[in-house]
């Protein structure tokens, strides 16, 4: 048995709600304990976080690797280094791949390849529908056995009502969760912007933020016809909250994720046409972004995640409306949503429910958390370090961040995971 001491930390516990000042003990690869009190002799190893933040790793929902099919925008090494300098320790990851993984073999090559990922911990998510293409269910249970921790087609709409009420019934008996996003993918079709004076005034097509709201009504209605227990994966418009409020107050089991993009971006940050901007769904007004916030800050909105979408060079470098949508945002997670942190909007522990207790829980993953006994799955970070992002300095292969040039405050020195140390110095 091996055993670390981190003193003089400043200790973000998500699940008590606090911050306090203290040592945190690791004894092979778990929490041995924490306190405020002075710090027990005898370890093998002793580190001075010197006042520094010392929180639960961050489990980051939505993440696409490019394996198999597109490992030149990023594999599963690439990202386990991105995740290691981004204070990330648990990946879930999309399945929408090329091909998606909705077989229980192509989840066995995502096991295998998962070893390069340094150390990282990975949970594939499964498709929903075959080649989620909305038209047949995957075999759930299969994927389940094989390892799938949630289903969903990513940001592919099922508009076959019936097919979707299908798969979330069959979902239901085997207790899985499915992952849907809320569009109504007619009016969403081809938009590159959200509908307004900004667009109209750019050019852009654009949808309406009632595509967000009208999808998320008929998939409350399928949750309340089948029981379903449900994630949408991105609320990012004011006009969806009372449908999601709803939802909740009826006791449906259901949850909501919103990225760091939409928290910390608005639609006014595509003006010069940058395509780094261009997201899915798209950037929404101010007034949505505070809105968002608010429901974050409440809990309304369950957890905060990066997305994390990589596109080359290639796809990038085309007129707004053509180009792939996306960014990288494994780096930048932390240092981006610590914005929210500085304006006063959340404080340490709330933003670390957000960022890993929560996005854990749901999907009943043992991490998230600083309470003895659980894995010692930790970031050690300065909430006040400033920087000026490079994105030719990240470790994704793909370099297409909306923060490229931004200063940013929250530099992360140190992550563990299971006790072993995979970034920062030894």
């Amino acid at each position: 048995m091996t055993s670390i001491l981190i003193q003089n930390a400043r200790l973000i516990d998500p699940e008590a709600a606090r911050e306090t000042r203290g040592w945190l003990l690791i004894r092979d690869g778990r929490i041995a304990g924490l306190s405020g009190e002075e710090a027990p002799p005898g370890a093998d190893e002793r580190i001075d976080a010197r006042g520094r933040c010392l929180a639960p790793g961050i489990v980051d929902w939505g993440v696409k690797i490019g394996e198999p099919g597109e490992r030149h925008k990023e594999s599963f090494r690439s990202a386990g280094r991105a995740a290691a300098a981004g204070g990330v320790t648990t990946l879930i990851t999309r399945p929408d791949t090329l091909p998606p993984l909705d077989t229980p073999e192509a989840l066995d090559f995502v096991r295998r390849r998962a070893g390069e990922a340094g150390g990282v911990r990975i949970h594939p998510m499964a498709a929903l529908t075959k080649g989620c293409e909305g038209r047949e269910m995957t075999e759930i249970g299969f994927l389940r056995d094989a390892g799938a921790v949630a289903f969903t087609d990513a940001f592919r709409v099922t508009a076959d009502a019936r097919v979707l009420s299908r798969a979330l019934t069959y979902a239901r008996g085997l207790g899985a969760l499915a992952v849907l996003h809320p569009q109504e993918p007619g009016l969403s079709r081809g938009a590159a912007a959200t509908g307004g004076k900004f667009a109209t005034l750019k050019g852009l097509p654009a949808v309406s933020p009632m595509a967000e709201r009208m999808g998320l009504d008929r998939d409350v209605a399928l949750v309340e016809m089948t029981g379903a227990r449900v994630h949408f994966d991105q609320i990012t418009t004011a006009r969806a909250l009372p449908a999601l409020e709803r939802a909740k107050s009826n006791g449906f089991d259901v949850t909501a994720g919103v990225s760091v993009h939409h928290l910390t971006l608005n639609e006014l940050d595509v003006g010069d046409y940058r395509t780094f901007f261009k997201l899915t769904p798209p950037l929404r007004s101010e007034e949505d972004r505070l809105s968002v916030v608010e429901a974050l800050r409440t809990g309304l909105i369950d957890l905060l995640c990066s997305m994390h979408t990589p596109q080359d060079e290639e796809s990038k470098r085309l007129p707004f409306e053509e180009a792939a949508p996306g960014a990288v945002g494994l780096e930048t997670l932390l240092p981006a949503a610590l914005r929210l942190y500085h304006a006063g909007a959340l404080d340490l522990p709330a933003l670390f429910r957000a960022l890993a207790l929560n996005p854990a829980r749901r999907l009943g993953l043992e991490a998230g958390t600083l309470r003895a006994g659980a894995p010692a799955d930790l970031v050690l970070f300065d909430p006040d370090a400033p920087f000026r992002l490079d994105r030719w300095t990240m470790q994704s292969k793909s370099k297409n961040t909306p923060y490229d040039g931004a200063l940013l405050q929250g530099r992360v020195l140190g992550t563990w995971v299971g006790g072993r140390r995979i970034h920062g110095e030894a």
